[in-house]
């Protein structure tokens, strides 16, 4: 069939250009008209018409907005390119969103328990949340543990802990997300020998280790080797489990830190997107095949308070990766052009003033990630603001996201807010401004040299510093905290951990040291450092290290006599 336009289809090709002409044109008058009108009313003294990141919003939007759109060019269909619409055909109409609940505290022990009272009362997945002291890779009984067992999440140093932690939950059945960066790799291992030892194969694994050690020099500083050398760690994990565990997202990339630091969401879309683009080139220098790897790479992002904002860079950012991936990293497979994302709920936030007033924030939010068409939701509890959330709170956290899917009527259909002027405008407004950050990104050398020189860490703390000077002059008002305050505000029951969780953890370290074969801990340990001299893929002599049962500490210390330490610059 011929490809070529006749005279007859040009000419109402033709006329049908000229008759949107004419209806744009006749809209730009009427606009003209109601401005008038509008100029002539007065605006609400306590209103600031911008979004929470700072851009201006109009009173109105038309389709003089989004003129310029092409529909199948930057819409498209569900599950289908540039995927702006949503990852996958039916969406939820096929398949809710998987339920999370971050969730991690005291001991393996305790954390079980937890995680079963969640399972039981209708969570579908479990993420985990860990101590201080594990994020950075040391071990319970570490001198500089001290003061923070257990205190921020689940305390585990070892596959000794692992398995306690999830006894009784069959790996092979229940999806885990582990928010672990620095020693990632280390707890990956210990997951997996978990999983072996239940007697699940690797390639029944599913879940995702977030595994993101860029956006930690830029924002949560839960790092420990340089970028270099932890680069390289990172794409050990993509080459070996693109092979032996190809259900597991062995990297989530996360805009989640990078917007509680306190970016714009222009900024955490940006930022995130770019970390991405160079864990791509890293597999791909690696001489990875991209498409071998891509479809396992997954993101993370935060859900903050403007509604629309939030949606929009969901949209945004399905749309860029879809492009870059086609057409600047040459993936051939839809699979990797699909950006599939956890989404969780603004923890900055939440406010320590008028908690049960952080329900409702967390439901609004809630609500936006779903409308941006996220595969996996956290929402977070009103209490953690405070502390570790009690039983109670968590219960509401995840009734809200029950409520969300089963009486709102949101999950009905699919991405309803497409062809909003508003939405698109913004989706569009956004992934230009990104567009421009990955420029600006380039001119320094890349990310790598971004980190190194203080860049993404300036501009967060400015983009930070504003927000905070509108919250402290009003210019943003944030209900209980700045206005609508209360003076007989009622504290509510917190949860308390201990120092007994650190003892039990001390006390479980020795028993393990004392009753596992301390030869075949060293063997292991020496064979992982030589692997590590000799650039050899890290991912089988960790494994076997977890096996004899090395401890987290143990593990990095021998790594961290090859690659050293990461120090940061001093910018500000």
């Amino acid at each position: 069939m011929s490809s070529v336009l006749t005279d007859g289809a040009k000419a109402e090709l033709q006329r049908e250009i000229e008759r949107r002409r004419a209806e744009l044109s006749h809209l730009e008058k009427r606009l003209a008209r109601w401005e008038e009108a509008y100029n002539g009313g007065t605006l609400r003294p306590d209103a600031d018409f911008t979004t929470v990141s700072g851009t201006p919003v109009r009173p109105l939007y038309t389709p003089l907005d989004t003129a310029d759109d092409d529909y199948l060019r930057d819409l498209g269909l569900p599950g289908e390119y540039p995927f702006t619409r949503g990852p996958y055909a039916s969406m939820y109409r096929t398949k809710l969103w998987t339920m999370r609940l971050f969730s991690g505290f005291a001991t393996a022990e305790d954390t079980n328990q937890r995680y079963k009272f969640l399972l039981e009362r209708g969570q579908t997945g479990l993420s985990v949340a860990f101590d201080f002291p594990t994020l950075m890779g040391y071990d319970s009984d570490d001198p500089l543990s001290a003061g923070e067992v257990g205190k921020c999440g689940v305390a585990i140093s070892s596959l000794a802990d692992m398995e306690t932690l999830f006894d009784g939950i069959p790996l092979d059945e229940v999806s885990v997300s582990m928010t672990i960066n620095g020693p990632a790799m280390m707890l990956y291992c210990f997951l997996l020998v978990t999983a072996e030892k239940q007697g699940v194969p690797f390639e029944k694994v599913r879940g995702t280790v977030q595994n993101d050690i860029l956006k930690e020099y830029m924002a949560q500083h839960a790092w420990i080797f340089p970028p270099r050398p932890a680069l390289k760690v990172i794409t050990d994990c993509f080459e070996w489990s693109s092979e032996h565990a190809p259900l597991f997202n062995t990297i989530s990339i996360s805009g989640y830190h990078i917007r509680e630091a306190g970016a714009t969401a222009a900024q955490e879309l940006a930022f995130t997107l770019k970390n991405g683009f160079t864990y791509v080139e890293e597999g791909i220098g690696r001489g990875l095949d991209v498409d071998a790897f891509a479809p396992r790479l997954s993101f993370f992002w935060d859900v903050h308070n403007d509604f629309f904002e939030e949606i929009a860079k969901f949209r945004a950012a399905r749309r860029i990766w879809a492009r870059h991936l086609r057409d600047v990293y040459g993936a051939q497979s839809p699979k990797s052009w699909r950006l599939r994302t956890h989404a969780q709920t603004a923890g900055v936030t939440l406010t320590a003033q008028q908690p049960h007033n952080n329900i409702v924030r967390i439901a609004y939010q809630g609500m936006a990630a779903v409308l941006g068409g996220t595969q996996s939701l956290h929402t977070n509890a009103m209490d953690e603001t405070l502390a570790l959330p009690t039983e109670h709170a968590v219960r509401v956290a995840l009734r809200t996201q029950q409520i969300l899917a089963y009486e709102t009527g949101v999950a009905n259909t699919i991405d309803p807010l497409a062809g909003s002027y508003y939405v698109e405008s913004l989706t569009d407004e956004m992934e230009a401004e990104a567009e421009a950050i990955f420029e600006e990104i380039d001119t320094l050398g890349g990310v790598v040299a971004g980190i190194e020189t203080g860049y993404f860490q300036g501009q967060i703390a400015n983009s930070s510093r504003r927000f905070q000077q509108e919250v402290d002059s009003k210019r943003r008002i944030i209900v209980g905290l700045n206005e609508f305050i209360e003076s007989d505000d009622v504290p509510i029951e917190i949860l308390q951990i201990g120092e007994e969780a650190a003892a039990k953890q001390e006390k479980r370290l020795a028993d393990l040291k004392a009753r596992r074969d301390g030869a075949a801990v060293e063997k292991a340990l020496a064979l992982l450092e030589q692997a590590a001299r000799d650039d050899e893929n890290l991912m089988p002599p960790m494994l076997d290290a977890a096996r004899a049962y090395a401890t987290l500490g143990e593990i990095r210390h021998a790594l961290e006599r090859v690659y050293g330490r990461f120090r940061e610059p001093v910018t500000f």
